[in-house]
């Protein structure tokens, strides 16, 4: 485990904000850009992370027919972000034809398809959107899906990231959020696990927002998490 493992989001709304929160953090090396953030700034936010040499993932969570989600992340390939998402539920046609709009870019994104989001429990599935299926269960077939439509990866639960790293094997990008240390509150996240359990299910990368920047003291949390991390069982610091 390696801290650029690590993606904090910049969950605020204006570019002023979204600033200070990286300058208030040098050490993040990689940054999530989600829709509050980039409907209000547009491409001003991620130049600027480009500008400071950090990678981003772009979470904007495409869900269209296949023509507008393909001709979305054609778009959102532009601009040279690392990590790009759309919802596994556009389908099989909406998934293939992102996976061909993004060839057409000279520097491609890695897709990566939401498989549930984490603030959706079992009796949500169950009871609001009408799923028969077992959560796990759905979540996994949602991978399956992506993976077989040449999607690079999934964000899915830590409680789902080990049956999908046994099912979709090695070179599946999985990417974790509702991760929570131990010390802090879970909020609107459901479905949570703690950093170091998630890792050793086999998450490739955590996103942990609010344990850090809503801290009172963001560095300190940053610092602790990757130290409860990098620790391994022999109490040595791993990088």
């Amino acid at each position: 485990m390696t801290s650029n493992q690590i993606i904090v989001p910049l969950d605020v709304s204006t570019l002023e904000d979204a600033i200070a929160l990286v300058e208030k953090l040098p050490q993040v090396s990689f940054w999530k850009v989600g829709l509050e953030l980039f409907v209000s700034t547009g491409a001003d936010i991620l130049q600027y992370l480009k500008d400071q040499g950090k990678n981003i993932f772009l979470d904007l969570k495409f869900h269209d027919i296949p023509n507008t989600a393909a001709g979305a992340c054609r778009s959102a390939s532009k601009y040279q972000v690392d990590l790009l998402t759309l919802h596994a539920t556009g389908g099989r046609k909406a998934l293939e034809a992102a996976v061909a709009s993004v060839k057409e870019v000279a520097q491609p994104p890695k897709l990566l398809a939401v498989t549930l989001l984490t603030s959706i429990d079992s009796r949500s599935l169950a009871f609001d959107l009408k799923i028969p299926l077992e959560l796990p269960e759905y979540a996994l077939q949602m991978a399956i899906l992506a993976q077989e439509s040449g999607i690079d990866g999934a964000v899915c639960s830590p409680q789902e990231v080990s049956q999908l790293r046994n099912v979709c094997g090695q070179d599946f990008l999985l990417v974790c959020p509702g991760i929570r240390p131990s010390w802090a509150i879970a909020g609107d996240q459901r479905r949570v696990t703690t950093p170091s359990q998630a890792i050793k299910a086999g998450a490739d990368y955590l996103v942990i927002g609010r344990p850090i920047t809503s801290a009172d003291d963001p560095k300190l949390a940053w610092q602790k998490i990757c130290q409860e991390l990098c620790t391994d069982a022999t109490g040595r610091t791993s990088f």
